[in-house]
């Protein structure tokens, strides 16, 4: 086991927190946490994570949840009080990560890199932009990800339940990230100390949506969902995006445990199995 000297701090232990928070404490290290519900609060306390219910981070309370030489996660999604409260609390951090979205690019197509200009013009973008600007005050290192899943949250749930449709054949490419090789990239660039960087995060593998959706069909035994047209589902799920992760990979010089969606979705699968969910 790898000794972890610094303590991690996770604001926002919700699914990529958690699953950050799981590998530090894997590896013998202290983790601080804060969750805004009580159920998640008890399981985390239960793995041996410091856990705090804040409904609503302010700058006091979030100053005393930092050590001095922490590192920092920040994984909620964009809340300005919290943010600038936040942000604030990091003078004594020796490196921090904030988990933020492609969704920066609003209506950008085709390959995405750090290169693409980002969108202030759509709504969703501009939040996360103004969330990310908090932080790389600091020097934080700004990560990118594209759909996040994993055990429990995905594109294979969505066709479990019978509520994923298929934007008119399914043709844009979608990018994808497993959780647990996002919050594996965003301790590795905590613990090299990465400061100020900017990296989009996703798979080796950004393929049409049909290509996924007929192998996750085939593999659950169920019939394609329906199609319809991009109007009629959620801005997300129309996008056109091939997220081209090869900057973070040379920066970290690290590779992903789940290269594309066969490997990230088996997995998913087999722990959903084990626990008797799947």
């Amino acid at each position: 086991m790898r000794h972890v000297s610094a303590p991690l701090v996770v604001f926002g232990c919700g699914f990529t927190g958690t699953a950050a928070a799981a590998m530090r404490r894997a590896e013998g290290g202290r983790v601080i946490a804060t969750t805004r519900d009580e159920a998640r609060a008890a399981a985390l306390a239960r793995a041996g994570i410091e856990a705090h219910v804040i409904p609503a981070l302010g700058v006091e309370a979030a100053a005393k949840l930092v050590p001095e030489g922490a590192e920092v996660l920040v994984a909620f999604p964009p809340d300005p009080a919290a943010d600038a409260a936040v942000a604030a609390a990091l003078e004594g951090a020796r490196a921090v990560v904030y988990v933020s979205s492609t969704a920066v690019y609003g209506g950008a197509t085709g390959k995405v890199d750090e290169l693409v200009p980002v969108d202030r013009g759509d709504a969703r973008a501009a939040a996360r932009l103004d969330a990310e600007a908090h932080y790389q005050r600091r020097g934080a290192v700004i990560l990118r990800a594209a759909g996040i899943y994993g055990p429990g949250r995905g594109l294979h749930r969505r066709l479990m339940r019978g509520e994923h449709r298929l934007v008119e054949g399914g043709h844009k490419v979608v990018s994808r990230i497993h959780v647990e090789d996002l919050a594996r990239l965003a301790l590795a660039s905590l613990e090299q100390g990465l400061r100020g960087d900017v990296f989009v995060v996703g798979d080796d593998a950004p393929v049409p949506q049909v290509d996924v959706v007929r192998w996750l069909c085939q593999r659950l035994g169920l019939p394609l969902p329906v199609e319809v047209e991009a109007g009629a589902v959620h801005e997300t799920l129309r996008h056109d995006r091939a997220v081209q992760n090869a900057r973070i990979k040379s920066a970290l010089g690290l590779s992903l445990q789940y290269p594309s969606y066969r490997e990230g979705f088996e997995a998913c699968l087999a722990l959903e199995a084990a626990r008797g969910t799947y």
